[in-house]
């Protein structure tokens, strides 16, 4: 057994998936096979969804089939809507709603005395988490707007369905694809930190919810989840203050601040995600005639290559993308949670299909030898 410190796990191989391959020296994401380019201009989320879950692209009778189930999934009990609903009328945390949310869908499961390990149970559980956390954060965003929660629509896909029930109104067919894209691209990145998350919690054979509940906490984290939301505050303080993009950049670095939205633990080059939200957000821009966001991280991006030699991650050109959307940033991250839950759970039943529970070391360098001194004399 090697006492090699590996901090934050960095190039340690804890398990072997089939579900996402990256290729950080060529800048390539596959799932299960298909190339992240593939998926992202022909598949659907449902779609990329149901290739996670059981491994092969589904035929057109199985996806519309899985469509429909998913659909009929997303109301939620009416104790957990008042919950969400209170939280938002709070302004408390969106990450902290969907943690709740999906701990109190636990209570309300229809398979919840099924096995933890039962994988036909768990993809029913997955479906109806991943089809209900929509509704969830959309009723948490407009309870906090002061406005009431509008019901999902089954004639609607996932992503339309949640801009519908988030705005009111059903989204144009550009910001529905934009969207569901968007989803399709975060659905999985390998043993990321919430993935890990919820794998670790999977492997003491906890439920289902237990380890999308570990893994929603694992994403809320600024170095994970939180750069998005980042990346467009950061915007918005160089347009607000009405100065030159390379400028603000420029003295930002001299000050000491992260420039947010760049550099990848796995990408050595440009992400592929950051390459076609990159687009979107320019498609976005032109279409609203206002393209100022989109030129002003390219700006950004075409400075830092040249000066940092880093290259932007898939946050980066997501702020834009969604921001043109009319999304609060506040719950850029929450809405990653809606994506990467696909994957989550997709890890969760490989998790559970060879599992071994997951159980590192710690280098102890603390005292071994300390006497013990009775309370009065200390």
């Amino acid at each position: 057994m090697s006492d090699e410190l590996k901090r934050g796990l960095e190039g340690v191989l804890v398990a072997e998936s089939s579900l996402s391959h990256i290729d950080g020296a060529e800048g390539r994401l596959v799932y299960r096979g298909y190339p992240i380019e593939d998926l992202a201009e022909h598949a659907s989320y449902e779609e990329t969804l149901y290739l996670l879950w059981n491994g092969e692209l589904p035929t057109a009778d199985e996806l519309s089939s899985f469509r429909n189930a998913m659909a009929a999934d997303r109301d939620l009990p009416p104790e957990v809507t008042s919950a969400v609903t209170t939280l938002g009328q709070q302004d408390g945390d969106p990450m902290a709603a969907l943690q709740t949310t999906v701990s109190m869908l636990s209570a309300y499961d229809d398979d919840h005395e099924a096995e933890p390990t039962d994988a036909e149970a768990n993809v029913a559980r997955g479906r109806r988490i991943t089809a209900k956390l929509p509704t969830a954060l959309a009723t948490f965003a407009r309870a906090r707007d002061g406005d009431d929660p509008v019901a999902p629509r089954e004639d609607l896909d996932h992503a339309a369905n949640f801009l519908y029930m988030l705005n009111g109104e059903e989204p144009d067919d550009v910001a529905a694809d934009v969207f569901d894209q968007a989803l399709v691209l975060h659905a999985d990145h390998g043993l990321n930190a919430s993935t890990f998350g919820g794998m670790v919690t999977a492997s003491t054979l906890a439920d289902l919810h237990a380890s999308v509940t570990g893994a929603i906490g694992a994403l809320s984290g600024s170095l994970h989840g939180g750069a998005n939301a980042n990346v467009m505050r950061m915007l918005k303080e160089i347009d607000e203050s009405d100065s030159d993009p390379l400028e603000w950049v420029e003295q930002a670095l001299a000050d000491g601040r992260r420039v947010a939205g760049f550099g990848h633990r796995v990408y050595d080059v440009k992400d592929p995600r950051a390459k076609i939200l990159g687009q979107r957000s320019q498609e976005l821009g032109e279409a609203a005639g206002d393209t100022r966001w989109y030129e002003m991280s390219h700006q950004i991006e075409e400075y830092i290559r040249e000066e940092k030699g880093l290259a932007p991650n898939v946050d980066f050109y997501s702020a834009s993308t969604y921001y043109k959307m009319g999304i609060p940033i506040d719950i850029y991250t929450p809405i990653f949670a809606l994506s990467r839950v696909g994957g989550w759970i997709a890890h969760v039943l490989e998790q559970y299909d060879d599992n071994r529970l997951i159980r590192p070391r710690a280098r102890y360098v603390g005292e071994t030898d300390r006497e013990w001194v009775p309370i009065e004399e200390r």
